[in-house]
């Protein structure tokens, strides 16, 4: 068979089977340690695992805000749960709208139900798959209390002209954060300020798979003092700790971090910036190689993204089509998943049917209906065009190569002639 052949179609691969790419499941992926495993006897021989009376969570709070550029941050244990501790100080009444994009984790929308408010769909702009700064503006109205946006696959969202949108409006921005450790939200500016520091709230995950990772953990950032203080204690049951009174001021959930994951988290912080900068020499070396295939995007990169993901955005495929194009290129020994999500998420059952709190369909049922087409760019991202690739700092130079021959290869055997 000729090199030609894809391996979809019983060709060679251009990587064998016996030689998979780093992968964040694995060790090869990861940056986790002797230093991780000093910080876990450490916290271990203290007799002290708990987060609440221990040294470990303050430090990486402290450490965390200091390199985030924030003046607070406050852990508890996922990014969804970081989420749940944005979404409750927002303290919408039940019924109130926060506007979400339509691609991202569910963990952006979940925590808008917990609180009993209603998830609203903004369209995202073609190029980044983050929100349409125009779409959101559409959709303010009176019952409007936020905009949550996602940094999608490492690219910053236009959270300064959102900022300023939410501002007139007097509602509040939160920043999902979870895909874009480090990254600068102004274009060709090293200086700019950070992702998570631009709106009232910034949200990040230590979930397996980021940047970063402790297994599940989450860090929100702040500038406002009291909102640092309502998370703290949201996350703790309600409990006035500051006070030394033992009393439930509001309704709330215990997400604490435990010592444990913090001691884990302040080792991963060290290694983040290296992480970022190695994700970034990898990713712009592939894209100086693949830019010149014909109906080929690649990410965009004005010297801000970080790209927890490497997406690209193919021209003229079907449904069918993106899927065999990720499917060829896994074959080729570099894992893709077309779309990234199987459908947007206001077309899950747990939002198209209002399947929460029993039968009641609470808030959803009666206040919000999410019908095909809601968002036409976004399902044509994931419908059509978006092919997304697993990005690791441990890629090797022939990583790279085999990546962008894989990829290339695909590309010419796979697109519309």
């Amino acid at each position: 068979m000729t090199v030609d052949v894809l391996a979809i179609d019983g060709g060679s691969p251009v990587r064998p089977a016996g030689r998979p790419l780093p992968a964040v499941t694995e060790p090869t992926g990861r940056t986790l340690g002797a230093e991780e495993e000093a910080a876990v006897l450490r916290v271990l021989r203290s007799g002290m695992l708990s987060g609440v009376w221990g040294s470990e969570v303050p430090a990486l709070t402290t450490e965390f805000a200091q390199l985030v550029g924030a003046r607070h941050a406050v852990a508890c244990t996922s990014g969804t749960a970081a989420l749940h501790l944005a979404v409750a100080v927002v303290d919408p009444d039940p019924g109130d709208e926060i506007i979400v994009p339509p691609i991202s984790d569910m963990g952006t929308v979940a925590p808008v139900i917990a609180q009993n408010a209603v998830p609203v769909f903004a369209d995202v702009e073609p190029g980044t798959g983050n929100l349409d700064p125009s779409s959101v503006a559409a959709l303010i109205g009176p019952r409007t209390r936020a905009v949550i946006a996602v940094h999608l696959f490492g690219k910053p969202a236009a959270v300064e002209e959102l900022r300023a949108i939410t501002d007139r409006a007097g509602i509040t921005l939160i920043e999902d954060c979870a895909q874009a450790y480090l990254a600068r939200v102004r274009p060709h500016d090293p200086d700019g300020p950070l992702v998570g520091t631009v709106g009232q709230l910034g949200c990040f995950s230590l979930q397996q798979y980021k940047h970063i990772t402790t297994g599940d953990g989450g860090l929100v950032t702040t500038d406002d003092p009291e909102l640092a203080r309502r998370m703290r204690r949201f996350a703790d049951k309600g409990w006035p700790r500051e006070s030394g009174e033992r009393a439930y001021l509001s309704f709330a959930l215990n997400y604490r971090m435990t010592e444990l994951v913090a001691a884990v988290a302040r080792e991963q912080l060290r290694k983040l910036p290296g992480v970022v900068a190695r994700r970034r020499a990898c990713a712009a070396d592939a894209t100086k190689r693949l830019a010149g295939l014909d109906g080929l995007t690649l990410p965009p990169d004005d010297g801000d993204h970080v790209y927890w993901y490497y997406p690209l955005l193919v021209d003229g495929l079907s449904r069918s089509g993106m899927a065999r194009y990720a499917a060829a290129l896994t074959a080729e020994g570099v894992p893709s998943v077309a779309g990234y999500l199987s459908r947007p998420l206001y077309a899950e059952p747990v939002l198209r049917e209002a399947r929460t709190y029993g039968s009641s369909g609470f808030p959803l049922r009666g206040r919000a209906t999410y019908p095909d087409g809601l968002c036409p760019v976004a399902e044509d991202l994931l419908y059509r065009r978006l092919v997304v690739v697993p990005w690791n700092e441990n890629y090797t130079a022939a990583d790279v190569d085999d990546i962008v021959a894989a990829i290339a290869k695909v590309h010419a055997e796979v697109m519309p002639s």
